[in-house]
């Protein structure tokens, strides 16, 4: 029986985690959360597109059905999916109902009856039980029945035709009523744990909307439609991480927590990262006099979602992050964990953040993972200000920021970072850096260190600082880019106990093909060097190395010598180099590369690019293995090479797709 749109939710026999509120009892079962279905000309619902199709404006996505470093790149967004016809196959139907059992051969029942004789016992003539049968003088024996033409024992059939079989009676078969339906919440699916039943529905969220405006989500929304146990965990899915593509979802999405409260309590991240402020207006008059998404509405927002954990914001919102909005993030949600201002460096952001940054701050601020990544002009006082104040940061990218070494060496001994990226800090000294990855007890368990610079224009490692650096980083290291210092062939050797535990490896300038050759094959003995007192010497086994992602982009132009990497003495793009999967180049070498598809594919590899970047990649490893490209510490992310740090375990997509994947630096 259907439910009425009114009814009140159900008392849900699990009990909740403690940050979890209850909602109302009056929240109607047709809130259709971030999407804007019910608005739609059309009133046709389309049905749920396929992953593969979703992209958004400005945006990069990781193709999650073909090989590595495949992406979906546009600059705008598709505005009509389009139609797909199913296919019906009429001429194959296929049954799951059971063989029936072939009915009772009565000739052969005869003959096991007329040539059998049942001789009772001599102290119970009446029994049945402890007699036995005996056959008759023509009988032949039980393997000689022949059954169909061929002989074959029928001992078990014919005892049981006798009614001599020791086994129990077949289980009756409970007939079942197919029209008869469950009892309201008994439902096997509605029998599950709230967990199980949670972690089903978040596989039909579409997180990222398909085309545009196009609505999304439909498949929920027949869940909110069908009992009050799926209600109740459907809207946990639809409201628990709200992306927001444009100002009309966002102004839907605030309208609803608005006028249900309790929906904003189960809000846990808030993400811009697909937010396109072009998408409905032409204009920037148009979309101010909309007033969709503004200051004020989003300091609302925040005001209603008072157990958020994650807000990721990006440029094209860094006009509506006023000084209110920002105090209300560092000071007035006290579960915030993850903030990301990626690429917002507008006049207005800059004012606002400068005007909030005061030393009467708290001595400790909730975040654990914060990104400022291109936050190109922020003033060096506020990292200053913030850096001290994060005791439990784990993620931390400040890159093309104005950071300073005073600010570096603030930071609290108790944070334990993971994720560094100081990439294009030009205020940052080499000698700061080193004895900030030396001395202190917040980075002895990194997994992704960035020092990238562009050599062009800032080195801020030489050979010695280079040299100094590779003794002392952790063997919890997974990702390391040296891209843009000053290298030669002796720091090969010091990276060749790196390449042990190192899964991505940027290097960076003045080396030559053949020392890199040297990461993915043992040194041979020189000639005449073993002595007799050499042989006794016990040597360290040679280990492969772990790489699977390795930048080449800082050797330019004939610095790449394509020759040596396509001959039989390189095995950078031979098998012996597996597991390495991905190779990047700098621009003008992949135009040269592009043009060899013939001997790539001969050699098992094929080019792949977005943006400004370019990679060979190897088609497959042998023996049929394959990498799905998925670590704990890529936070989300399945492509090799990521420039910028995720805050949170999510799909690649949008500007933060872009940052990542598409920008050299």
């Amino acid at each position: 029986m259907a439910v009425s749109a009114t009814h009140p939710l159900p008392h849900h026999r699990h009990t909740p985690s403690p940050d979890h509120h209850f909602l109302s009892p009056r929240v109607p079962l047709h809130n259709d959360c971030v999407s804007d279905y019910l608005t739609m000309a059309d009133p046709v619902r389309p049905t749920t597109p396929d992953r593969v199709s979703r992209s958004s404006f400005s945006s990069l996505r990781e193709n999650e059905n073909t090989l590595t470093q495949d992406f979906t790149h546009s600059k705008l967004s598709s505005y009509v999916a389009s139609d797909e016809e199913a296919v019906e196959d009429s001429t194959t139907h296929h049954t799951t109902d059971p063989k029936p059992s072939p009915p009772i051969n009565t000739r052969e029942l005869d003959m096991i009856q007329t040539q059998t004789q049942f001789q009772p016992p001599v102290t119970k003539p009446n029994s049945r039980l402890l007699g036995y049968w005996t056959p008759a003088d023509s009988f032949r024996g039980w393997k000689e029945i022949q059954v169909k033409g061929k002989f074959a024992s029928k001992s078990f059939s014919d005892l049981k035709i006798l009614n001599q079989s020791w086994s129990p009676p077949p289980f009756p078969k409970k007939h079942v009523n197919k029209n008869r339906a469950n009892p309201p919440g008994e439902a096997p699916i509605e029998r599950l744990p709230f967990e199980i039943l949670t972690s089903i529905i978040n596989r039909l969220v579409l997180d990222i909307p398909p085309n545009g405006v196009t609505r999304r989500n439909i498949d929920l929304m027949s869940l909110l439609l069908t009992s009050k146990t799926l209600h109740f965990a459907t809207l946990e899915s639809l409201y628990s991480r709200i992306t927001i593509p444009h100002s009309r979802i966002f102004h839907k999405f605030l309208t609803h927590i608005a006028a249900h409260p309790p929906l904003g309590t189960i809000v846990r991240r808030i993400d811009f990262c697909h937010f396109n402020p072009s998408q409905l207006f032409m204009s920037a008059a148009e979309r101010s006099s909309a007033r969709n998404l503004t200051s004020e509405t989003l300091l609302q927002c925040l005001e209603l979602t008072p157990h958020l954990q994650e807000f990721l914001a990006q440029e094209y919102i860094d006009d509506d992050l006023s000084a209110e909005v920002l105090q209300k993030l560092f000071l007035g949600l006290p579960r915030l964990q993850a903030v990301d201002f990626c690429g917002c460096s507008s006049e207005k952001f800059k004012k606002a953040f400068t005007s909030i940054v005061t030393p009467d701050w708290p001595t400790e601020l909730s975040i654990r993972r914060l990104s400022m990544h291109k936050c190109l002009n922020l003033p060096s006082a506020v990292f200053e200000t913030i850096l001290p104040r994060l005791a439990h940061v784990t993620h931390l990218d400040l890159a093309g920021t104005r950071v300073t070494d005073a600010a570096l060496a603030a930071i609290p001994e108790t944070a334990r970072i993971t994720h560094l990226n100081l990439a294009k800090c030009k205020l940052l000294s080499a000698r700061a850096v080193i004895d900030f990855l030396t001395n202190h007890p917040a980075v002895k368990e990194l997994k992704f260190l960035s020092l990238s610079t562009d050599a062009r224009t800032h080195q801020m490692l030489d050979v010695q600082d280079v040299t100094e650096l590779l003794l002392i980083l952790p063997n919890s290291l997974k990702s390391l880019s040296l891209k843009g210092s000053r290298m030669d062939a002796s720091h090969i050797d010091l990276l060749l106990p790196l390449t042990k535990h190192l899964e991505e490896l940027a290097l960076g300038r003045a080396l030559k093909l053949s020392d890199v050759n040297r990461l993915f094959v043992p040194d041979a003995p020189a000639a005449g060097k073993r002595d007799e007192d050499s042989m006794d010497v016990d040597e360290e086994p040679w280990v492969q190395p772990t790489l699977k992602f390795i930048d080449l982009s800082d050797f330019w132009g004939t610095e790449l010598d394509l020759p040596y990497l396509f001959s039989r003495d390189c095995v950078i793009l031979r098998q012996k180099s597996e597991p390495l999967e991905v190779v990047e180049v700098a621009e003008d070498v992949f135009k040269r590369v592009s043009k060899s598809h013939g001997a790539l594919k001969q050699i098992g590899w094929r080019t792949s690019e977005v943006g400004s970047r370019g990679w060979l990649v190897r088609e497959s490893l042998s023996g049929g293995a394959k990498d799905d490209g998925c670590r704990a510490w890529k936070m989300g992310a399945e492509s090799w090479g990521m420039r910028k740090i995720p805050v949170a375990k999510a799909e690649v997509g949008g500007m933060y797709g872009f940052m990542m994947f598409a920008r050299k630096l």
